[in-house]
């Protein structure tokens, strides 16, 4: 801990999908610090955040920045798609560090920063979990030890009324094209 006492770690349950674990420790009479929360649904484009975390090893270290989107989908990291998207830096060591609001209160669990395929040095795109699916996760971790999600064994492509392909936000989805079928799935 920030005052260099240790302790033996161990790990409850862990989900790869939201880079997510839970550690248990056993502090005996010593009172643990904690941060407030608050629900990440009370969040607004261009509130101002902090994130907390360990990058490259340097030692705690705080950044700052502003909510830049909520709801973040398909931003290439995982299949979530609930990302809060801050310009405050987050960087390898940083990965499960909080995303708190300015009066302290964790909203999110830090996680990736945005990459390309063409493996651009992009700058200010900056993605964290918000804390109510965070939460979630971890209730269930502590219950369970593991997540399980439904699947369907099947993707597929939205299609528009005449059959072809929607590629944007705007044209109504009239069907699905399935792409891909997992022979051994429940489909």
């Amino acid at each position: 801990l920030a005052d260099r006492s240790e302790f033996d770690a161990r790990v409850v349950g862990s989900d790869k999908r939201t880079d997510l674990a839970i550690l248990k420790i056993e502090p005996g009479a010593l009172k643990l610090p904690f941060l407030p929360f608050r629900d990440s649904d009370d969040l607004e484009v261009g509130d101002i955040v902090l994130a907390i975390g360990n990058p490259f090893g340097l030692g705690q270290t705080v950044t700052s920045g502003i909510i830049s989107a909520l709801a973040r989908t398909q931003v290439g990291i995982n299949n979530l798609n609930f990302f809060i998207q801050t310009d405050a830096a987050i960087n390898p060591g940083n990965s499960g560090g909080a995303l708190v609001n300015s009066r302290g209160d964790l909203v999110g669990i830090t996680s990736a920063q945005f990459k390309t395929h063409a493996d651009l040095d992009i700058q200010g795109i900056f993605f964290a979990v918000p804390y109510s699916i965070a939460k979630d996760i971890m209730d269930i971790l502590i219950k369970h030890g593991r997540v399980v999600r439904g699947y369907l064994g099947f993707r597929g492509t939205g299609i528009d009324s005449t059959g072809k392909d929607v590629s944007d936000n705007f044209t109504p989805v009239a069907g699905m094209r399935i792409t891909e079928l997992d022979p051994f799935g429940p489909a």
